[in-house]
């Protein structure tokens, strides 16, 4: 069977951690997947999208194509997948237009009717498929993965890299780095109130603050790992908008597969991978932010026990292994659930895990998406 991948391009990561990721299981499956960057040319566009009709299955990953461009693609694809791990039918966080984008819309809710499989990275996503047409049946949840074995030395296995300083580590590119910068009087409010922090930033650009120390890292695919190891917490801050709301927390899932814990502001994703005082915090203001990295950089083997819940949590619930029958299952237009470990309690896992640790009174964020549920949707993890 021939599978073609329409992708921003094959290195994006986008298509690394959501397509190919799954490559090995595609191919014992019987697949043989060709990855093509979509042309921004009209004529190398409507080239490829006639060449669709070679294939058994067409995945179109995030690109929200003009209403006509859909159709030519929809009347040469035997079988199209839509694949989205952003909320693609608004703008950005940081664009001064506003979230809001008609165009947006009405391309989403065109390739929302028109695919036979939509495979959101989380259910506010799908939750957006659902409330822009798409049929319920057609509708499936499926992580961000990650393959811990990337991750060899997870961070609680070795002795703290940096005696003498409180590391954190933030992870992402320059299009990104925009979250981190836009919190810079927490990242100094903590640089002012914990000796010896830094903040060791992999990137491919680098901030500069007042009170806090900054470690630059290039990035690099094949020394990232090692790079968010040698770190102590992870940490994560998004604005509480709709762009957001539709990440799916990969850097948080890549600190926990390296073994650190994590620290991160309740929004979106956040508090469905980070579970408060059992592999990490979720803090809103700067006390909270205080608190939490202030307990985690003074008890070393609180890091170390934190770190491990996370990196089994990992294994057991985001890994490339656990969702490949789903993956494999939404190309065919079927579910393959009962593959899922803890596929009924995919948010919460039931294996048992240490007491939540306290770290005082916190207030509880009005409309969390903790614990939050829709229902309706045919999904791979429940």
């Amino acid at each position: 069977m021939r599978l073609l991948a329409l992708v921003d391009s094959p290195e994006h990561v986008c298509c690394r951690y959501r397509i190919r990721a799954f490559s090995g299981a595609l191919s014992r499956a019987g697949w043989d997947v060709e990855y093509r960057a979509v042309p921004s040319g009209l004529t190398g566009r409507l080239r490829q999208f006639s060449e669709a009709r070679d294939f058994d299955a067409v995945i179109l990953q995030r690109k929200l194509l003009p209403a006509w461009q859909l159709r030519v693609l929809r009347g040469h694809a035997r079988w199209l997948v839509f694949d989205f791990d952003d909320a693609v039918l608004y703008r950005d966080s940081y664009d001064r237009r506003g979230p809001h984008s008609r165009r947006r819309t009405a391309r989403f809710r065109a390739i929302a009717a028109a695919a036979d499989s939509l495979i959101a990275g989380n259910d506010f996503l799908a939750d957006c498929a659902l409330r822009c047409g798409a049929p319920a049946h057609r509708v499936r949840t499926i992580p961000t993965c990650i393959t811990p074995e990337d991750y060899p030395n997870p961070a609680y296995l070795s002795p703290d890299a940096n005696p003498g300083h409180v590391d954190l580590v933030w992870i992402g590119s320059s299009s990104t780095l925009q979250g981190l910068q836009a919190q810079e009087s927490l990242w100094n409010h903590l640089g002012r109130e914990i000796p010896g922090l830094r903040l060791r930033v992999i990137c491919d650009s680098f901030p500069r603050l007042a009170n806090l120390p900054i470690v630059p890292i290039p990035w690099s695919r094949d020394w990232e790992a090692r790079d968010l190891a040698s770190a102590q917490i992870g940490v994560s801050w998004i604005p509480d908008d709709p762009w957001s709301r539709g990440k799916c927390a990969l850097k948080v899932l890549q600190y926990q597969a390296a073994g650190l814990p994590v620290v991160a502001n309740p929004v979106g994703m956040h508090p469905e991978v980070v579970e408060d005082g059992v592999n990490g915090y979720l803090a809103e203001t700067a006390e909270e932010w205080t608190r939490a990295i202030r307990t985690l950089g003074a008890d070393p083997e609180l890091r170390r026990r934190m770190g491990r819940v996370a990196r089994e949590r990992v294994e057991s619930e985001y890994s490339v292994s656990a969702w490949s029958d789903a993956f494999l299952g939404a190309l065919a237009g079927r579910d393959d659930l009962e593959s899922v470990p803890g596929r009924a309690d995919f948010h919460r896992g039931t294996a048992a895990i240490p007491e939540p640790i306290s770290l005082g009174p916190r207030r509880v964020r009005a409309g969390s998406r903790s614990g939050e549920r829709f229902q309706g949707v045919e999904r791979s993890c429940d």
